[in-house]
């Protein structure tokens, strides 16, 4: 038996990683060469990313919807995702990204005490 006969051929190869993740490759690759530091990317490496990336978007969603009110209106709302960002250490890095929504008026009202607070000193 010949070698080749027992590893699948390139097309197989590429048809079984393309049905292995969501995420446009294409995409993630468009992110990563974005950077300047960037000048080529390996496939196994976009793979890889692509792959993680997809994991953790699942993860955080999953967190969000267990912690979240989605459980009774079986929903994920962005509130939930902000919540989870807030309160999970784990994900405490997207606050910046995910921040809590607030009224327009109540944020005016924080930055007026905060003026406020400011000038006293």
């Amino acid at each position: 038996m010949k070698m080749s006969q027992n590893t699948p051929d390139k097309d197989d190869q590429t048809s079984s990683t393309k049905k292995t993740i969501s995420l446009p490759i294409s995409r993630v690759r468009l992110i990563m060469k974005s950077s300047p530091d960037v000048s080529s990317i390996n496939q196994d490496a976009l793979f890889l990313t692509t792959k993680a990336t997809e994991l953790f978007v699942q993860h955080l969603a999953l967190s969000s919807f267990n912690n979240g009110s989605g459980k009774e209106t079986n929903s994920l709302s962005y509130s939930d995702l902000a919540n989870t960002a807030e309160e999970t250490e784990t994900f405490h890095f997207l606050t910046d990204i995910l921040p809590k929504k607030i009224l327009a008026r109540d944020y005016l009202k924080t930055l007026e005490q905060m003026q406020e607070e400011e000038g006293d000193f």
